[in-house]
């Protein structure tokens, strides 16, 4: 009933910047939560930002004035603004959209295929 498309992954060097996109589609009338996580190989999956339906933001500890996560409702799409990118910042990112509520029906965790975002010299 959902499904999600990320684009926006690559390779880019240290302290450079990068902006990652979702969008949703199908039929559903609404998304509670959308989120960026990510996972390296052997660790794992983090979050590492969320938005609320009502733009309340939560950043990983990790990212918190580098990172800024927001969502476009007409569009229906969260897009991640990565700064000042780090190597350690290496990993697939992944979208999820939590609590997609359509018409008679409620879908939780919902996950795109993820996108290679590498940080290197």
């Amino acid at each position: 009933q959902v499904q999600l498309v990320e684009s926006g992954g690559g390779l880019v060097q240290p302290g450079g910047s990068l902006r990652l996109s979702c969008a949703a589609s199908g039929n559903f009338v609404s998304i509670n939560t959308m989120a960026w996580y990510r996972q390296t190989p052997g660790k794992q999956r983090e979050l590492v930002a969320a938005v609320t339906i009502g733009d309340d933001t939560d950043y990983a500890d990790s990212v918190k004035g580098r990172f800024t996560i927001s969502r476009d409702n007409a569009k229906k799409s969260v897009d991640l603004q990565m700064t000042n990118l780090k190597p350690e910042d290496t990993a697939v990112y992944y979208c999820n959209a939590d609590r997609v509520f359509g018409g008679h029906w409620l879908k939780t965790d919902v996950w795109g295929q993820g996108t290679q975002v590498t940080v290197s010299t």
